[in-house]
């Protein structure tokens, strides 16, 4: 496969991005989706111009106006409630997993990853369904709402599948307007509606959407705020295995030799007997859970907390035969997501949308997943080992790290110049941190000395 050269110029922007909706077929999705046409604009223009304005780092009220349409025709058609954009991100997903399954090894397990982020508008007051959220890491209530997203992985690629802007049925949270419709009938209201379930019931609704659309997975792999033996179960109802990792809590009970255990008990009773503590884990057992009368097996693994002393994780998997080692590096898979979501508010501007409408919130989310889904297929043909962050600056117009990459050559070439004047030990560390440079500096400075 051909690596990705830098494109310098709009056209070859153009023709990646026309390109990568060729690939996909997104001319023919957009009747799929419930898109309706009322002029010469498509949607396939529309995405494509905003596409265009995430590479060059501009909000679509400051970005080029496109040549066929106002940005207001673009807005409107982001703001269009009848669209099916969670569909639409899901057949993409559908359609480029088809696009690597030739070169996926049969061995990979195939999974789906859950989680959800904040998407924070502070600024905002009247926007409809907006609610106080909390934040997890600052350990406040922030304004905003929860994006909820479900990826897939074969353990190389990432891409985003589904998704849901989740809001709150609280009404002493509720911040924004109520929604404008919940008519069942229209995909709007639908969307609004979903919006105020609990998350872990639109978690399983987004799973099964996904899955029945064609997206081949065998494993669900979530943190601990999704686990509990109800998720367990319903996804085990849907043919898949999960992979996730458990509160320690004493409100769930697990049966171990016909007696209930929380996690912290069956710890203490397992470490009690003097079992062996393994090299990469400390103990697993086979339990039995139970959701509404139904019994079933899992397996635990307890794993130390790097950097605490004294206490330890736990994972859990429906599928029960999984070695340990398997089960710890399958979960480990589940950081994807989480780079998923630093590079699309970090480079894609996800989280900094000044759209007012629900709907064209939904819009903009499904726009980010597209993006984004370039991005990993461009990254899957390349050859080199740059990463997303890379890939993005190669493509944003402006290239605003120039300067710095001009200044980081010149410095290293001063240092090639003066190293017979320097110990071998340093030598040794800057030819190091040179191999581990982005292929295309270290042609620069091939070319330099």
């Amino acid at each position: 496969m051909k690596s990705i050269t830098q494109f310098d110029q709009e056209k070859d922007t153009e023709s990646l991005i026309f390109a990568f909706s060729k690939l996909i077929g997104l001319a023919d999705l957009s009747k799929k989706v419930n898109f309706k046409r009322h002029s010469l604009v498509s949607l396939l223009m529309v995405i494509t111009w905003m596409i265009k304005a995430r590479f060059a780092r501009k909000s679509l009220y400051r970005c080029q106006r496109a040549k066929d349409f106002t940005a207001k025709t673009g807005r409107n058609v982001l703001n269009d409630g009848r669209i099916n954009w969670q569909k639409l991100v899901c057949l993409t997903a559908v359609k480029l997993i088809s696009v690597l399954k030739p070169v996926i090894d049969r061995r990979r397990r195939l999974a789906l990853i859950v989680d959800d982020t904040l998407m924070a508008r502070s600024c905002s007051k009247k926007t409809e369904l907006l609610a106080k959220v909390y934040d997890h890491d600052k350990h406040e209530f922030l304004t905003g709402y929860r994006g909820l997203t479900i990826g897939w992985s074969d353990g190389n690629t990432f891409l985003p599948v589904n998704f849901a802007l989740m809001s709150t049925k609280k009404k002493e949270n509720m911040i924004g307007s109520q929604p404008v419709t919940t008519d069942q009938r229209s995909i709007a209201g639908r969307r609004r509606t979903q919006a105020q379930r609990p998350m872990n019931t639109v978690t399983v609704e987004l799973i099964k959407q996904a899955v029945a659309m064609g997206i081949p997975a065998e494993y669900v792999l979530f943190d601990s705020w999704f686990s509990s033996p109800k998720m367990f179960w319903q996804l085990k109802q849907l043919g898949l295995d999960s992979v996730g990792m458990l509160k320690q809590t004493k409100k769930v009970y697990y049966r171990y030799r016909g007696r209930l255990y929380d996690v912290k008990g069956l710890y203490e009773r397992l470490a009690a007997s003097k079992m062996h503590q393994k090299t990469d884990y400390l103990y697993s057992s086979v339990v039995e859970a139970e959701y509404q009368g139904h019994a079933f097996p899992i397996r635990l693994v307890y794993v130390t907390k790097r950097g605490s002393k004294g206490k330890y994780l736990v994972l859990a998997t429906t599928q029960y035969k999984l070695h340990p080692q398997e089960i710890i590096q399958l979960y480990g898979r589940r950081w994807q997501i989480e780079t998923y979501f630093k590079v699309a508010k970090q480079y894609l501007a996800l989280n900094k949308s000044q759209i007012q409408s629900y709907d064209g919130q939904c819009g903009y989310i499904a726009v980010t997943a597209l993006t984004y889904d370039l991005l990993a297929w461009q990254e899957r043909q390349s050859t080199d080992d740059r990463t997303l962050g890379d890939l993005f600056y190669l493509m944003n117009e402006a290239l605003p790290d120039l300067a710095f990459e001009e200044a980081l050559v010149y410095l290293l070439t001063a240092f090639k110049e003066v190293k017979a004047e320097i110990s071998a030990i340093v030598e040794q560390i800057l030819d190091n941190f040179i191999k581990l440079l982005p292929v295309f500096i270290q042609k620069q400075l091939l070319r330099t000395t």
